[in-house]
């Protein structure tokens, strides 16, 4: 199982990013992902998940209505478009596999290497 993270970076307030988590080395499409994100000296938390086929989607309270997570069974990818971004958004974010969508919803068995999202002007 490989997840590989991309697309962070540093990103004034306001403004927009959009992160990628290409998978391989298991069935993409059969498995409910998500993202997480982990601040400095703060615990990992939950942002976002979406089930296998995109009909079921949770998001953490902080990020509803900002961010959007989104997949592409096809290329083996799972997306987070996060709008509106605050210096609070500011953390190292995680791509999961097998997360629990549910209250709470809790982490699955695999996780990306990370990638830094750096929120400032």
């Amino acid at each position: 199982v490989q997840l590989v993270e991309s697309g962070g970076g540093l990103v004034q307030p306001g403004g927009s990013l959009r992160l990628s988590c290409a998978a391989s080395g298991f069935t993409f499409s059969s498995n409910t992902m998500g993202w997480f994100r982990q601040a400095p000296g703060a615990e990992r938390e939950f942002v976002a998940a979406i089930n296998w086929s995109g009909g079921s989607i949770r998001y953490a309270d902080s990020v509803k209505g900002r961010f959007t997570i989104s997949r592409d069974n096809g290329k083996n990818t799972l997306y987070l478009q996060m709008n509106s971004l605050k210096p609070e958004d500011t953390a190292v974010y995680y791509c999961n596999r097998g997360v629990r969508i549910g209250l709470p919803p809790a982490a699955g068995d695999y996780w990306g290497q990370g990638t830094q999202v750096t929120v400032s002007s």
